[in-house]
């Protein structure tokens, strides 16, 4: 053994290759688009010309060219053999309708109360992924439509705020729920884009914001935290439960371990709205 080498450098192997251009076994560093978007938004500064909704579209675009949907449609077709609930959330294929105008009427602080003061008066689109005239007929399709109509009410219910930082709860509730009542393959699968999407703000922090850095590792902590107490959040009915006052729609939803932080403050030291302390 040549004693030159550096000891944690040690057993690499040269790869030979007739190639001109990058190969990898990782298809998800064979694209190039992903490799810049990785890049620019895992280590830039924030900034109001670039808003992280824009980067987030981005992501679902790229990996839309890059993740087998049929292979993860095939998984869906054989966890839905074992797994009774999954297989009758599938078949039901329930689709959100509710407009804004709707939630007008509930009591301040029930979930559809909540929902419209947080989420409709202060003018964010309620539709994340307007939702087609019928049901998708694949199962990933479905999955990916639903889960676009329930980000927001994730945010309410799991102790997100409605601000960058606050989309670490989502995050991380879906990155351990999924999980916990899905195949592993199946849900690996189903978290590439939120390990991708929540790294850009956790490494943006670490590099460029310390003053929010202990309050990302608590917000992560919470997410985890109702991720494992919780029951399978990706299938939640929240439209059921819009009458209820938030801690009754939780227990309905089977949705626990939830502790709210607001984070607004820290978020705009983030986005640089505003000088640290």
């Amino acid at each position: 053994m040549n004693d030159e080498i550096p000891y944690l450098m040690r057993g690499i192997q040269p790869v030979a290759t007739d190639s001109s251009v990058l190969v990898s076994s990782s298809k998800y560093l064979n694209n190039a688009r992903l490799r810049d978007w990785v890049a620019t938004h895992l280590l830039r500064r924030s900034g109001m010309d670039r808003p992280t909704t824009a980067e987030a579209y981005e992501l679902n675009l790229i990996l839309r060219e890059i993740q087998d949907y049929d292979y993860i449609e095939e998984l869906f077709k054989q966890e839905r053999k074992k797994n009774a609930a999954l297989d009758a959330w599938f078949s039901e294929r329930f689709m959100s309708t509710f407009t804004g105008a709707d939630l007008v009427d509930y009591p301040e602080d029930s979930l559809g109360g909540i929902f419209h003061r947080e989420v409709v008066a202060k003018g964010y689109n309620i539709q994340i992924v307007p939702a087609p005239e019928k049901p998708p007929i694949r199962d990933i399709d479905y999955f990916l439509m639903r889960a676009g109509q329930t980000h927001d009410f994730e945010h309410l219910v799991c102790g997100g705020g409605l601000d960058f930082l606050g989309e670490l709860v989502p995050y991380y509730m879906r990155l351990t729920n999924l999980y916990k009542f899905l195949s592993t393959e199946l849900a690996g699968e189903l978290c590439v884009y939120g390990a991708l999407g929540s790294m850009r703000i956790v490494s943006r922090a670490a590099l460029h914001y310390p003053q929010v850095w202990l309050t990302v590792l608590e917000t992560i902590e919470r997410g985890i935290k109702v991720g494992r107490e919780s029951g399978p959040i990706f299938m939640a009915k929240y439209e059921d439960v819009l009458h209820l006052p938030l801690e009754e729609a939780r227990r309905q939803l089977g949705i626990n371990g939830v502790r709210f932080v607001d984070t607004s403050a820290q978020t705009a030291i983030y986005e640089e709205r505003a000088k640290p302390s």
